[in-house]
């Protein structure tokens, strides 16, 4: 019988010498000429880089309009104001999610309201959603969770019975699709971040697409202070100017961060496969692993593979997930748990949200832990977190 290898935290050789996060950026010379570019041009921010960035991201998703902003949260807020919700309403959206989904609900002086998950996918459950309706609901905010799309036929059609506005959180999910169909014409509005851990960066940012030429004036002014026009515009008209005809806020992208977006969404393509590639091989390494559980890919969705996200079987495990956590983080595999359910946050329980509501979501929080997963992985890189993961369990295998 082989020897088991003693772990890390209790004394023995790591798996890695050097610490691996579970995700991080790629920047290559490309993009940093990209960047020096904008830099030397005449314009910093609200210039034409931006215009440009936008354009070709609504290419990309196959949508007719895109808006870019300074980050992934101030992307959802302006999807909210721009669905109209405002004080009394309410958005349904998944406890599973970072809590800027919810925030941006709040945000808008409108109220968040949890819909449980399903238990394959995370995903928000969308008989879950109909039973949350009232006649308050405005909108549903599904959240493409580590990348895969939500249930969009029901949500639709629930939608279409309610007459509700649906807002994608894709964060998770820029190249995903379902029946064929990319996430960026799944929802009236859709939010991606180009956060630095995301499938292409700006740095910080974040962009909403859209169909709805009225929304998207609307997601440009809200991201200008509410102002009807933008200084390259005003130039151009040599006009001084301008009128402010509802609050918004200062969430403009620059230039600079959209040189490097429009450097790296050309490298979508084969930076996506390789997320594949690692997902996959980390299902196949993972398969005959009884500690664990995947989540599920639905038929006829392609997943964009944010994150890994596995499910730990706590009843074979003489630890609890917060252990493995910990064992793994020794060995030099850089896990970390997504998400804390948003209902749990102090902040959430002090207006008034209790515990035990949402029994699939809460359920499974106990359990998760995310792999790293990035297109910078080598090989040999996806092999120490399939080593580490199995020594890890098998030390603590009942």
């Amino acid at each position: 019988m082989k020897e088991k290898q003693p772990l890390a935290i209790a004394g023995g050789r790591p798996v890695r010498a050097a610490f691996l996060p579970y995700a991080r950026q790629t920047v290559d010379e490309e993009d940093i000429r990209g960047v020096v570019d904008a830099l030397r041009s005449d314009w910093l921010t609200t210039g034409p880089v931006v215009e440009r960035y936008e354009a070709a991201f609504a290419e990309a998703v196959g949508a007719r309009q895109a808006v870019a902003l300074s980050s992934g949260t101030a992307a959802l807020h302006a999807a909210v104001f721009a669905a109209g919700l405002g004080p009394g309403d309410e958005a349904i959206t998944s406890p599973i999610t970072f809590a800027a989904t919810a925030n941006a609900v709040l945000y808008q002086g409108a109220r968040p309201v949890f819909a449980d998950v399903e238990p394959d996918t995370l995903t928000i459950d969308p008989a879950a959603v109909a039973a949350c309706v009232t006649p308050r609901t405005r909108a549903v905010l599904p959240v493409d969770y580590a990348g895969h799309p939500a249930d969009y036929d029901a949500l639709r059609a629930l939608a279409a019975r309610h007459g509700l506005a649906i807002i994608a959180d894709a964060c998770h999910a820029l190249g995903a699709t379902r029946r064929g169909v990319p996430v960026g014409r799944l929802a009236d509005l859709t939010v991606f971040s180009t956060h630095p851990a995301k499938h292409v960066t700006t740095g910080e940012g974040g962009i909403v697409v859209t169909d709805d030429a009225d929304a998207a004036r609307r997601l440009r002014l809200f991201r200008n202070h509410g102002i009807t026009t933008e200084t390259r515009e005003r130039l151009g008209q040599s006009a001084y100017a301008y009128e402010m005809v509802a609050l918004g806020y200062n969430y403009r992208i620059t230039d600079v961060q959209c040189a490097l977006g429009l450097s790296q969404l050309a490298k979508r393509g084969p930076w996506l496969a390789r997320r594949r590639a690692i997902a996959t091989r980390y299902a196949e390494a993972f398969r005959n692993l009884k500690e664990i559980q995947p989540l599920a890919v639905r038929e006829a969705v392609e997943p964009a593979w944010h994150i890994y996200v596995i499910r730990l079987a706590l009843d074979r495990l003489a630890v609890d997930r917060d252990a493995v956590f910990q064992a793994l983080r020794a060995e030099g595999i850089g896990v970390n748990v997504h998400y804390i359910p948003v209902p749990w946050h102090p902040y959430y329980e002090g207006l008034g949200y209790r515990r035990g509501a949402w029994p699939v979501a809460e359920g499974a929080f106990p359990r998760l832990l995310t792999l790293p997963l990035f297109p910078g992985m080598t090989d040999a890189d996806v092999g120490d977190v399939v080593a580490a993961v199995s020594k890890v369990l098998e030390a603590y295998r009942r």
